[in-house]
């Protein structure tokens, strides 16, 4: 049974805005405006806990942010993609489940400030995370991926284009209800939309077709559901049955099943879009699961 706190969400975004723009195709427009015109801060809470660390460089421009646990010298990195459409800043939840990741799965978590629509694409964001995975690999240091919404997008084709570009395979690779494939032409979501009170399918292709620029809609580098999954590391993946990218969720995990992929699906009946990063009891036991698949 959904918990009372996850039944009361639906309201407690709408109150703050959240779903505004969401709504349609032209708030979808203005919202890119906005951000573009009045960017929002991207940087780590005033207080983080006693027992991390937390250290900033730039590569290429972007801020890249290693939050990583004291006293402890981890075998593992997990480089963390938050989500919000391409177009919005990381938010405190992110935040919130970076310090879990690094306080108790004691492993080193990288955060890159990717630029944001309008003034990036994937054409030039996807390639760029892999390089930065590349870099930080090591014989005696592994690199997993995790990311949410957005994020997960760019999680799994930067696994995609390791494994096809650089022969490397990701031993796992998180993800939160990702946007899998770019025109969110899957005939279910039509069932889905009906039931989902934060995601609107036009203005999320609003979004997906400024981040896909001029790449083909199949293109791995937007949308991974259509890429070859076999031989890729093991994936986990949490998806809301009241969320519109639920149908390409259920089609990833039967596509990495049948690859013969490791595919660890956790469905929840009745919860929203990242729903793991909220504060509800069905978020934190999610969020126990992915520190325990994180775990150095």
């Amino acid at each position: 049974m959904t918990s009372v706190p996850s039944r009361l969400l639906p309201a407690l975004l709408r109150a703050t805005g959240r779903t505004r723009q969401y709504a349609s195709a032209d708030s979808a427009h203005r919202h890119i405006e906005e951000r573009a015109l009045r960017p929002l801060p991207y940087g780590t809470p005033a207080r983080l806990r006693s027992d991390l660390t937390v250290a900033v460089r730039r590569r290429s421009g972007w801020p890249l942010y290693t939050v990583a646990p004291q006293g402890h010298v981890p075998r593992r990195t997990v480089v963390y993609l938050h989500g919000g459409a391409w177009v919005n800043e990381i938010a405190p939840q992110h935040w919130q489940l970076v310090t879990q990741l690094a306080a108790v799965a004691q492993v080193n978590v990288v955060i890159p400030i990717y630029p944001l629509l309008p003034f990036a694409t994937a054409a030039e964001v996807v390639p760029a995370i892999v390089e930065l995975i590349l870099e930080t690999l090591s014989s005696e240091h592994s690199v997993c991926l995790a990311g949410d919404s957005a994020g997960g997008q760019i999680a799994l084709s930067a696994a995609v284009l390791l494994r096809d570009n650089h022969d490397v395979v990701v031993p796992r690779t998180t993800l939160i209800s990702p946007v899998l494939e770019a025109s969110l032409s899957n005939p279910l979501i039509d069932v889905v939309k009906e039931t989902d009170p934060w995601l609107g399918r036009e203005a999320l292709r609003v979004f997906a077709e400024r981040w896909r620029a001029g790449l083909p809609v199949t293109d791995p580098r937007v949308s991974p559901l259509a890429a070859d999954l076999a031989g890729l590391g093991a994936l986990t993946l949490f998806s809301g049955t009241r969320d519109i990218l639920n149908p390409d969720a259920r089609l990833l995990a039967e596509k990495a099943a049948a690859a013969g992929v490791d595919i660890d699906y956790h469905e929840s009946p009745g919860l929203l879009h990242v729903y793991p990063l909220t504060p509800t009891p069905e978020g934190r036991r999610a969020r126990a699961v992915i520190v325990a698949g994180l775990r150095s």
